[in-house]
């Protein structure tokens, strides 16, 4: 979840938001790669929720990794809620039930994003381990109940905690029981907006099925292999999909903000308050018209909010979000933005992923969307698999990153973080199909072998 911007600039017209999204556009020798990805804390004992309070709680983790790394807390009247690398860019965050996330900092290379994720875990394993805490990284918590889940200690959750019911019967679970991996890249122009969004959108299916890894709930399987994706099509259908008008002549900056504003907000922060404006227009905000908010003046930092707010598979900010991934282990975390930027960052294989998915129609592309959490490769779109789809896939993303030529100190070029998924496509098979498939078989039916196999 996004941290909280501060930016009191005042906004009055469609155009300065049009112009907040159009300051993304930078030089293809200044893009980077940004990943983020999320991980339940439980307890080593009784592999339980670990609670936000307490000796061996979430604020004395945060506490610890603090006095570990010297970031700067990032607070919520008393309470820590995060951490911030104010020099390298990089944060800590809590999504609502605990889950402990990395937005990891702007980097050039896959290789620094593999030093960072590395060096990340081995920090919260050093402050975890006299906590008696550990982490587990898929899709979805596999063993506890909603009413399990502890609550963060942040304004703007207790708001969606309220609003979520409302819109979706699943909205709850998506916030307090889920987890994602993903990953952030940026454009050159409003054209190549279009074409990556295009592009991600279309092809965000086939990542969710090479990725899916949330196969149980509540101890038992419950028939998906991305329980966590479908828990998506029904939480709030006004900021989530798979944005068919994206494809529609006239796609652009202009065309997103109009989107964005009609999309209901959930709260405008003011000073450290969080006003419940649950379902209101950021239209009205803007014309100082909000209803139990008169005169109040719309800034950058309420746009940029609720941007935060919107889920939809592909999120445009000043740069892109991939967001269709369940999270995984450490090798999931790194294939995931190789995936991406073989893909996105060259332009011969943006093209040859454009010339695969250019013809599929919306209502294909909607029905791939719903079929691939409970099918996963088996799924189908304009009558192939998505296990051929993927195999074709990859092979552009070792392409593209081959072509980018960034080697590490030994040598080896970004292609070696294809490799988890090189594996599983060979076998032709998911992260959820082989946990099911230990459930099964060694595990004897139950699913707690897990916290000792799956932990980070």
């Amino acid at each position: 979840m996004a941290r909280d911007q501060v930016d009191l600039t005042p906004i009055e017209r469609r155009d300065e938001l049009v112009e907040w999204i159009a300051q993304g556009v930078k030089p293809k020798s200044r893009f980077r790669i940004g990943t983020e990805h999320e991980k339940f804390a439980f307890t080593l004992e009784g592999h339980r929720p670990v609670p936000y309070e307490g000796r061996r709680g979430i604020r004395a983790l945060l506490e610890g990794m603090q006095h570990l790394l010297g970031w700067q807390p990032i607070m919520e009247g008393p309470n820590i809620i995060g951490l911030l690398d104010v020099t390298g860019g990089g944060a800590i965050t809590l999504e609502p039930g605990g889950q402990f996330e990395l937005s990891g900092a702007q980097v050039e290379t896959l290789h620094q994003t593999s030093s960072e994720l590395m060096a990340h875990l081995a920090q919260v394993r050093e402050v975890a381990r006299p906590l008696h805490i550990g982490f587990l990284g898929i899709g979805m918590t596999p063993s506890w109940t909603r009413a399990e889940m502890p609550t963060m200690p942040k304004g703007r959750y207790k708001i969606m905690t309220a609003y979520m019911p409302k819109v979706g019967t699943l909205g709850l679970d998506m916030m307090y029981r889920t987890c994602t991996v993903q990953s952030n890249f940026d454009f050159s122009s409003e054209a190549d907006m279009v074409k990556k969004l295009r592009v991600s959108l279309s092809l965000q299916p086939v990542a969710t099925a090479m990725f899916a890894n949330s196969p149980f709930t509540e101890g038992k399987p419950n028939g998906f292999l991305s329980f966590r994706s479908e828990i998506w099509r029904d939480t709030d259908a006004a900021r989530a999909g798979m944005l068919p008008w994206a494809f529609e002549p006239g796609m652009g900056f202009e065309r997103w903000v109009d989107y964005a504003l009609d999309v209901p907000m959930y709260f405008v922060k003011h000073g450290d308050e969080y006003v419940d404006v649950a379902g209101q227009s950021f239209r009205d905000l803007m014309a100082g018209k909000l209803p139990g908010m008169p005169g109040a003046q719309a800034t950058i930092s309420d746009w940029a909010n609720h941007v935060s707010t919107i889920f939809p598979e592909v999120r445009l900010k000043r740069y892109l979000e991939m967001r269709g991934a369940d999270s995984g282990p450490l090798a999931n975390l790194l294939a995931l933005p190789a995936l991406w930027a073989g893909i996105l960052y060259d332009d011969a294989c943006l093209d040859a992923a454009w010339e695969l998915v250019k013809n599929w129609t919306a209502e294909e592309r909607q029905q791939l969307r719903d079929a691939v959490p409970k099918q996963g490769l088996a799924a189908t779109v304009g009558g192939r698999s998505v296990q051929a789809i993927a195999n074709e896939v990859l092979e552009l993303a070792r392409a593209g990153l081959a072509r980018r030529k960034h080697h590490d100190s030994s040598g080896r070029d970004e292609t070696r973080y294809l490799k988890a998924l090189d594996d599983r496509l060979a076998r032709g098979t998911t992260p959820a199909q082989e946990l099911l498939d230990k459930f099964n078989g060694p595990w004897g039916g139950s699913v707690e072998p897990i916290y000792a196999e799956q932990a980070y």
